[in-house]
């Protein structure tokens, strides 16, 4: 990465690319970003315009910012430090999924690119992540699953984790204790009105309840 380019920067430039991918097409605003990262508007302001002044990204008022491709270039590789990372703590030293996103954030600006290579080549050179998601290649591609929320699958219709967001570590952790790992079955067995919880049957016999907001967080393939 460029030597110009802070761990701060990286940060800010992976945060924005995976905001827009949540959007669905709508902007990705200051205080979204200010809110993701944890920060005031006034920081978040502050960091846009350097990025700006930088050629890193573009920035329009009332219509947020957008990655130019060299932004976009930054936040795929860090991506990719960090999706590998999560995947070499998790396969290799055996740490909890709800537990290796913190330390992927501590080591992703640290390793060479060298390490990085290493890391792929002792895990097989994977395309998928310790939660699901797709890591983008050394050359800055990405593929997207296309996945849907567990919460929109119809009643009686069946399917298989895929991937999980990894934003919340209780969350995973719930997860988890409740056996919706990657490639776990789900079957919706019924829904409960007005947002209410999802009535699940587990692999192949287990059944649950499960509250709307973490089914949000579940990313399924039916199973036709």
């Amino acid at each position: 990465m460029e030597e110009s380019i802070s761990h701060a920067m990286e940060d800010y430039l992976r945060t924005i690319y995976k905001l827009g991918q949540r959007q669905d097409g709508g902007p990705v605003t200051t205080s979204l970003i200010a809110e993701k990262m944890d920060l005031s508007p006034a920081s978040a302001t502050n960091m846009i315009k350097k990025l700006a002044e930088l050629n890193l990204l573009a920035h329009a008022p009332y219509k947020g910012v957008e990655l130019t491709n060299s932004g976009t270039k930054i936040a795929l590789e860090t991506i990719r430090h960090h999706r590998l990372l999560e995947l070499y703590l998790t396969q290799a030293l055996g740490y909890p999924w709800d537990e290796v996103d913190a330390e992927a954030d501590r080591l992703e600006h640290a390793i060479s690119e060298d390490f990085e290579d290493r890391i792929d080549a002792a895990l097989g050179y994977p395309t998928v992540g310790a939660h699901g998601e797709s890591i983008p290649s050394k050359q800055g591609n990405i593929e997207y699953s296309g996945y849907r929320p567990l919460a929109d699958l119809q009643v009686g219709k069946t399917a298989v984790i895929r991937e999980v967001s990894d934003r919340n570590p209780e969350m995973l952790r719930y997860m988890d204790e409740m056996g919706l790992q990657l490639g776990t079955d789900v079957e919706i067995r019924s829904k409960e009105p007005f947002k209410g919880p999802l009535q699940l049957k587990i692999g192949t016999g287990r059944d649950c309840s499960l509250g709307l907001e973490v089914a949000q967080h579940i990313f399924v393939e039916q199973i036709a």
